[in-house]
């Protein structure tokens, strides 16, 4: 049976993901990239990050905070900047928000968290046109395979340096790139609702659900195997199912196939197109 280790060789890491920001932005002809610095420690690794790739004046952090978003985030949003030099801009996204609230009496939270999260990804790609960068995504692989993200929100961007790492793996990263510890230590959450944290809205600790998701997709593991790893049976249901639901999030829609060369089937690759 293999071991859930997920300690992570940082100093490698850090090598390989600054390559990946720099190597794929420059081969489709740009150097400058745009993110969304929301004050946590997935936004601030990412930012870390690229601006050790392409330098902190390639780099702009955007902060858009709503009206109930906590006052805490912005600062430790600045706490990142004042440590990389990065650019910053801070575009708040309670009028745009609030202009299709007032419209739809019946949006509950969630709706108006996923409003939130679009809101934001519509001031990404607007100031990466105004910066000629691209967009550089923020999701660690727990939240893609769970599907904890709002498709063609947090989830839209040009590229992701952090995605394939785990949510604890980016926690020893971040501490090795020596992010602040105010960001290091507090509770995960997406700040679109007061009092709303990651772990209590999935109803599992990333440090849990990061080892059944290890076995479950690194190492191949059966269900049943999962079992008698010692996880209780329901938990394990419960992820499967979570992972397999939100299929469609980590995909490019699914396009009909009429042709011989469609697009997502069978044009897959740029080989013989200069890249």
């Amino acid at each position: 049976m293999q071991t859930m280790d997920l300690r992570i060789n940082t100093n490698l890491a850090q090598t390989i993901l600054t390559g990946f920001i720099r190597s794929e932005t420059n081969r489709v002809g740009f150097s400058k990239v745009v993110l969304g610095l929301s004050g946590g420690i997935d936004s601030a690794l990412a930012c870390y990050l690229a601006a050790e790739a392409l330098g902190p004046e390639n780099v702009l952090a955007i902060r858009n905070p709503y009206k109930t978003s906590s006052p805490e985030s912005l600062e430790h949003a600045q706490l990142v900047v004042d440590a990389t030099g990065v650019q910053v801009k801070t575009i708040e996204i309670t009028g745009m928000v609030d202009a299709l609230a007032s419209q739809i009496p019946e949006m509950g939270k969630l709706r108006l968290g996923n409003a939130m999260a679009r809101s934001r990804m519509i001031v990404w790609f607007d100031q990466s046109a105004e910066f000629n960068g691209l967009v550089l995504g923020t999701g660690n692989k727990t939240e893609i395979l769970l599907g904890y993200s709002t498709i063609y929100g947090d989830s839209a961007h040009a590229l992701n340096p952090i995605g394939d790492l785990y949510k604890t793996q980016v926690r020893q990263l971040a501490k090795a790139m020596d992010v602040p510890n105010a960001i290091l230590e507090k509770a995960p959450s997406a700040d679109l609702w007061l009092g709303q944290t990651d772990e209590g809205e999935l109803g599992f600790s990333y440090e849990e659900v990061d080892k059944l998701l290890f076995l479950l997709v690194d190492q191949r593991y059966t269900p049943e195997e999962c079992v008698a790893a010692g996880f209780k049976r329901n938990f394990v249901e419960g992820v499967l199912e979570r992972v397999r639901r939100n299929h469609f999030k980590r995909v490019m829609p699914p396009i009909a196939k009429l042709s011989n060369r469609s697009v997502g089937h069978d044009f897959l690759y740029l080989r013989d197109w200069g890249t």
